[in-house]
């Protein structure tokens, strides 16, 4: 009961220093690494990202992995997030199997209910969506798209004063999905 709140002077001096160069490392290593550490996830670089946490947590609290060690399993993360998504940058095959599909959740006036299902997405979530976005009315909504990144994607019907070529914009956009 007397280590509740403080155990002794040498554990917490590890801790403090640890957690400075863990923090540094990973502050680093994700300016260098680019924007894609930190931008809008999907559901890889999700995972990544709370593996390196994880690992940094670790490293930071657990007296049996050497600040090394520690350092190596989140650089080597890191090296593979590179590895991975360079690769797929390339190739889509690899990029359709480590990425989710965006989906069509609704498409002119209608909700879908199997692709709703299939995504586990309720109407209100759809309607926040469109709150979100300053759409009032299903009337005003081409589609709506669950993205890979877990974000619903609001598009509008191109309105009446637009000419022939936004309309084309829209089918574009939403062709592929369908």
């Amino acid at each position: 009961m007397d280590m509740i709140f403080f155990d002794n002077i040498d554990k917490l001096g590890r801790i403090v220093l640890t957690t400075v160069m863990v923090y540094v490392l990973i502050v680093t290593v994700t300016k260098i690494s680019g924007k894609r550490s930190t931008s809008q996830l999907n559901n890889f670089d999700w995972i990544v990202t709370v593996m390196i946490g994880s690992l940094g947590a670790s490293t930071i609290l657990l007296k049996d992995i050497p600040f090394v060690e520690g350092v190596s399993s989140i650089l080597v993360l890191y090296l593979l997030q590179f590895v991975v998504t360079k690769y797929a940058s390339v190739s889509p095959q690899f990029s359709n199997f480590i990425l989710s599909e965006p989906r069509i959740v609704f498409y002119q006036g209608q909700f879908l209910p199997d692709a709703m299902r299939d995504e586990r997405l309720t109407r209100q979530e759809i309607e926040c969506a469109m709150r979100t976005e300053g759409v009032n009315s299903f009337d005003d909504v081409e589609a709506i798209v669950f993205e890979s990144d877990a974000k619903l994607t609001v598009i509008p019907k191109p309105s009446q004063a637009d000419d022939q070529s936004a309309s084309s914009n829209v089918s574009e956009t939403i062709n592929p999905l369908m």
